[in-house]
C-alpha cells in the first residue's frame, strides 16, 4: 500500500529533533548572509568566531530577552550540546561576543535586514488596510533612545545628554520598516528626506518637522506625492476653491501657491491645502500635498495612517532589545539595532509564510520559551489558547462562596 502524506506531515517529519531555533532559521537566506559578509570581509582573520555566530548570539538574544552579554554566555552554555545543530560553529564567550561587537562592520547585518525587508515586502505585498489604496504609502518619522552620555560620547547632542535617533521609512502594508537610518540626537529629522530612493507614483506621509520646500520639490520633481501638515507661519495665496462636506469635518479644499520670497523660489508649483476638524480631539488640522486630484477626504484619512509609525516605535522599544545595548561603541549599538530589525521582519515572514493568525508579540513571545524544544515549530502556535477554557473558568472560585 502506498501512503500519500501530505507537505505538512513531510515537514513535521524533517524537523524531528531538531531544535525550534534552528528551524527558525530555516527561514533566513544563508548564501546571502555569507555574501554580505565577504562583501565587507567580515571573517577575513577570524578562525573561531564567525560573523555567522556573533549573529546567532544576537538574534538568540533578542528572541529570549537577554539583557547583557554574560546573560547571553550563560544561557548558551547551559545547552551545549545542542548548540552545534542550531548554527553555531564556534565557542561561546562573552569577551569574544564583545569584541565582534565593536571591531565586526555594522553595514553586515544592515545589508542583510534590508534583504530580509525585500522578502517580507514581496510577502505582504497585497495587504489591505484601513484605506482603499493601490499605490505604495509610506511614513517617515523618528524615535529617539535616550543613552548615558558617560558612555556613549559619539551620540551627544545637547549638554548633559546622549541619544540615538532610529529614522524610518515605514511601509504601511505589513508595517515593514523598509528604510533606516541611524544618527546621533542632533541630526535634524527633515534629513532623513536626503537618504530616501523615491518611488514614482508612491505616497509619503510626515509631520511639520520635514517640511522643507526645497525637499518637497525634489519628491515633486520625482513624480511622488506627499502629504504633510502645514506650518503656521508658511504664507500663500489662494487660487480657487472646491465645495466640500462640513458634516465630515473638512473645512476647506484650496489650491494655492506659496508667497514668501524664499519658499516661492523653493516650491514653484501649485499645492493643495486641506483643512480638517477632529470633533474628538476638538482640533484643527491643515494638511498640505501634491497630489490635486485626490477626494480631500482621502487626504485626511491617509495622513491618519501616519499613527501606524508611532505604533511600529512603541512595539520594538517594548519587545526588543533596543533600549538597553550589549556594547557602547557605535559599531556595537547600530549592529544590535539591525540585528533587532532582522529579528522583528523575520517574524513577520514567518508569520506568513505558515499562515498564523496571531499577532507578532504571540509568534515572538511562543518562540521566546520554545526556542529549545525539539518539535516542529508548527505546533506551539497551533496549540496557543488566547482565551482560559470554560474548564478553567469553572474552576475559579467566587469571591463570595461561602
Amino acid at each position: 500500500m502506498i501512503l500519500l502524506f501530505s507537505s505538512s506531515y513531510r515537514r513535521q517529519q524533517m524537523n524531528l529533533g531538531r531544535t525550534v531555533f534552528a528551524q527558525l532559521l530555516d527561514y533566513l537566506p544563508s548564501y546571502e548572509f555569507q555574501v554580505c559578509v565577504d562583501r565587507y570581509r567580515g571573517n577575513r582573520y577570524i578562525k573561531n568566531f564567525s560573523c555567522g555566530d556573533q549573529f546567532l548570539c544576537l538574534v538568540f538574544a533578542q528572541l529570549t530577552y537577554r539583557e547583557s552579554l554574560r546573560d547571553i554566555e550563560a544561557c548558551l552554555r547551559t545547552q551545549q550540546s545542542k548548540l552545534y545543530r542550531m548554527g553555531w560553529r564556534g565557542s561561546i564567550c562573552r569577551n569574544t561576543l564583545a569584541h565582534a561587537n565593536e571591531v565586526r562592520d555594522w553595514r553586515i547585518y544592515a545589508d542583510f535586514a534590508h534583504l530580509l525587508i525585500g522578502i517580507a515586502r514581496k510577502l505582504y505585498r497585497d495587504e489591505s488596510f484601513e484605506v482603499e489604496f493601490a499605490e505604495a504609502i509610506y511614513v517617515l518619522d523618528s524615535t529617539s533612545i535616550d543613552l548615558c552620555l558617560s558612555l556613549f560620547r559619539w551620540a551627544s547632542f545637547r549638554r548633559g545628554r546622549s541619544s540615538l535617533k532610529v529614522h524610518t521609512q515605514l511601509d504601511l502594508r505589513g508595517s515593514i520598516p523598509i528604510n533606516v537610518y541611524l544618527t546621533g540626537g542632533h541630526v535634524h529629522d527633515v534629513n532623513f528626506l536626503d537618504q530616501l530612493r523615491l518611488e514614482a507614483g508612491a505616497f509619503y506621509l510626515f509631520d511639520r518637522a520635514y517640511v522643507d520646500f526645497a525637499r518637497l520639490y525634489a519628491i515633486t520633481q520625482a513624480c511622488a506625492f506627499f502629504i504633510t501638515r502645514a506650518k503656521k507661519n508658511y504664507q500663500f495665496n489662494r487660487h480657487t476653491s472646491r465645495p466640500v462636506d462640513r458634516s465630515t469635518g473638512l473645512r476647506c479644499d484650496q489650491m494655492v501657491r506659496l508667497s514668501g520670497p524664499l519658499s516661492t523660489r523653493r516650491y514653484p508649483a501649485p499645492l493643495r491645502r486641506v483643512a480638517y476638524y477632529h470633533a474628538e480631539k476638538k482640533l484643527r488640522l491643515v494638511f498640505l500635498t501634491n497630489h490635486l486630484l485626490l477626494p480631500a477626504l482621502t487626504i485626511a484619512q491617509l495622513y491618519r495612517q501616519r499613527w501606524q509609525v508611532e505604533l511600529f516605535f512603541r512595539w520594538i522599544k517594548q519587545h526588543l532589545r533596543i533600549e538597553a545595548f550589549y556594547g557602547t561603541s557605535e559599531n556595537a549599538v547600530k549592529t544590535q539595532v539591525w540585528v533587532a530589525l532582522s529579528v522583528y521582519v523575520l517574524v513577520a515572514i514567518v508569520k506568513r509564510r505558515l499562515g498564523l493568525d496571531l499577532s507578532l508579540y504571540q509568534i515572538l513571545q511562543i518562540l521566546s520559551v520554545t526556542i529549545f524544544e525539539k518539535s516542529p515549530i508548527l505546533e506551539g502556535f497551533s496549540d496557543f489558547v488566547d482565551r482560559p477554557t470554560n474548564d478553567d473558568l469553572c474552576m475559579q472560585l467566587s469571591l463570595f462562596d461561602l
